[in-house]
């Protein structure tokens, strides 16, 4: 499975991006995705996971309310979309799926990886 990670940019304080996380090779559609991102000088940390089916879904505290992760297993591609983007949101963002079809936030978990988004946000 190949994932690529778009839809990064430069954005103004207060903005919103939309990421997309295309799979190819094979579907991912019975797999778990997952939305991380590792700021500078940062340790790679979860965001947003969804499960299989899009159905449920978790999100790092901070994100909570302005993030929304989702899933269109017919097109084989998991986005995220943000909004009131902060300052220290400025990261690069990585897709991966899952080995199972939870969601979770164990970076273990995750077989595939995207080579990631740069978002950068600016007060």
């Amino acid at each position: 499975v190949q994932l690529q990670a778009s839809g990064g940019g430069l954005v103004q304080a207060g903005g919103s991006l939309r990421l997309s996380c295309a799979a190819s090779g094979r579907t991912t559609s019975n797999n778990g995705m997952g939305w991380f991102r590792r700021a500078p000088g940062k340790e790679r940390e979860f965001v947003a996971v969804v499960d299989w089916r899009g159905s449920m879904t978790s999100y790092k505290d901070s994100v909570k309310g302005r993030f929304t992760i989702s899933r269109d297993n017919a097109k084989n591609t998991v986005y995220l979309q943000m909004s009131s983007l902060k300052p220290e949101d400025t990261a690069v963002y990585y897709c991966g799926a899952s080995l199972s079809s939870v969601m979770t936030t164990d970076q273990s978990r995750y077989r595939y990886w995207g080579q990631g988004t740069l978002v950068t946000v600016l007060q």
